[in-house]
């Protein structure tokens, strides 16, 4: 399966970028299961390259109930909204997020949230940055609420990312 390549291969990444973070292959996976149901959400798919077709595009982040409020960032670039940002690709990264840890998971020059290689590297890397040591409740805590800050979203996860790596 490609995407599970791409878990695995930012894992290894991340052990060199961040060595201190200890983030695992399954919690990327546990992040992706629930973002993108690991980027087929709405008939998507992975292609050998890696690049996931159509586009993963989230809803507008309007302010409605249960949702963020957040102004475009991006001049609808990387969303088509010129109104509200919208979650991006696989990951589902929110523009200004992805501007700034965007990551070339898959080597070939450039960043793309739609690319499941650099998707999965940038969502490594912002959760490690952000929580530190992930292998501590502390740090798998504070990871995922920058993530997302929905308690039932870090139960989700953990179930996937524990059911992953048994």
């Amino acid at each position: 399966m490609r995407v599970l390549a791409a878990y695995a291969g930012a894992s290894l990444r991340l052990e060199q970028l961040e060595p201190e973070c200890g983030i695992g292959w399954n919690t990327l996976a546990g992040i992706g299961a629930v973002e993108s149901v690991h980027g087929s959400y709405g008939g998507a798919h992975a292609a050998t390259d890696g690049a996931v077709s159509p586009p993963i595009i989230g809803i507008p982040l309007d302010g409605s109930e249960g949702v963020m409020e957040i102004l475009d960032t991006d001049e609808g670039v990387l969303d088509g909204d010129v109104q509200w940002d919208r979650a991006v690709g696989p990951m589902q990264f929110i523009p200004a997020t992805w501007e700034s840890w965007a990551q070339d998971g898959n080597l070939d020059g450039r960043a793309d949230p739609h690319q499941i290689d650099d998707a999965v590297l940038t969502a490594g890397l912002y959760l490690c940055r952000s929580g530190g040591d992930v292998t501590t409740d502390d740090g798998w805590e504070a990871a995922l609420a920058t993530y997302n800050r929905s308690v039932s979203y870090a139960h989700e996860v953990t179930d996937f990312a524990e059911s992953y790596g048994a």
